[in-house]
């Protein structure tokens, strides 16, 4: 039972579900990128975006898992169109290879859903030498659009059907270093913070979002990019909380979403008309939020945009 029921202005609420905010909406003709889909809101975002119709690419770390949720869901929608193909989010070459073999597919692509992440975890470094949570939360997937975004372009001109790009973030960001993103001390195990980094990680995700939209304009391009905040959630995100992880399978069902409600904020920035034409923005339960003032930084949206270009090259 989610707790806050209050309907906002787009007629939708925190409890507000997936498949409510699709609710009559024909997917069909549309192929979506959905990274981490495996599990958690990624596999209902998968789920629900194949019952509208839509040809979802699972991309997923672990292919076992992700075959096990494509059958799963092909089981209960049989005409559901669902690919799996493997994605490290952490490993840049891992990124250019799934990016490639996409583009060689053929397919076109509508619909991009960066909704993959890990939260708090220990210091780690990337097989890349980048800090784990900044290199899968933001800069896998940085290099991931940016090798899509010609796809994209080029379906949105043939189809003359908008395309989406859609960054999973967090409130987590108002949590990020007091600097918001620590360009000269990533890697450093010293002052690392395992939430100070994760919220840097989301922080970058809606600045991502916002220098995209920037770009997108100049270019003329009918494509959006946004960033939502899907919730607070029993998922497997906090497994590397320790004594919390408990605390949120004690307390989830009367304080947090669920699956259901989780994914809702991504299938309804993905696939709602309401949001035709937005972007550059943030949303949270379903409707348009606030982030806090750095998140709308401009001049740390372009510093960020640089310095992942470096990173990536």
């Amino acid at each position: 039972m989610w707790l806050f029921k209050r309907k906002g202005p787009s007629g939708f609420s925190s409890s507000s579900t997936a498949e409510e905010v699709t609710h009559g909406i024909d997917g069909s003709g549309l192929t979506a990128i959905v990274t981490g889909a495996s599990s958690g809101i990624g596999s209902e975002t998968s789920r629900v975006l194949a019952l509208r119709g839509v040809h979802v690419i699972m991309a997923v770390r672990n292919m076992t898992a992700g075959e096990n949720v494509r059958d799963a869901i092909v089981m209960e929608i049989p005409a559901a169109k669902v690919d799996t193909m493997e994605l490290d989010l952490s490993s840049l070459a891992s990124v250019k290879k799934f990016a490639s073999d996409f583009k060689s597919s053929g397919r076109p692509l509508n619909l991009l859903i960066n909704n993959a992440g890990i939260m708090a975890t220990p210091f780690m470094l990337s097989k890349d030498n980048i800090e784990l949570q900044f290199a899968t939360n933001h800069l896998g997937h940085f290099l991931l659009t940016n090798l899509l975004l010609e796809k994209m372009k080029e379906t949105a001109r043939k189809t003359k059907r908008e395309g989406r790009i859609v960054n999973v973030s967090s409130e987590a960001h108002r949590f990020a270093y007091r600097e918001g993103i620590r360009f000269d001390k990533i890697n450093d195990p010293k002052s690392y913070n395992s939430y100070g980094a994760y919220g840097q990680s989301k922080l970058a995700n809606i600045l991502h979002a916002n220098e995209l939209t920037r770009r997108l304009k100049e270019d003329g391009v009918e494509i959006t990019a946004n960033s939502l905040h899907p919730g607070t959630i029993t998922t497997n995100l906090f497994r590397h909380m320790g004594i919390f992880d408990g605390l949120v399978g004690t307390l989830g069902k009367l304080l947090l979403k669920n699956v259901q409600q989780g994914a809702s904020t991504t299938c309804y920035v993905a696939l709602n008309p309401q949001v035709k034409g937005v972007s550059g923005e943030y949303f949270s339960d379903n409707n348009l939020a606030k982030t806090t003032a750095m998140a709308k930084d401009m001049d740390l949206a372009k510093r960020l945009w640089d310095f992942s270009m470096d990173l990536v090259k």
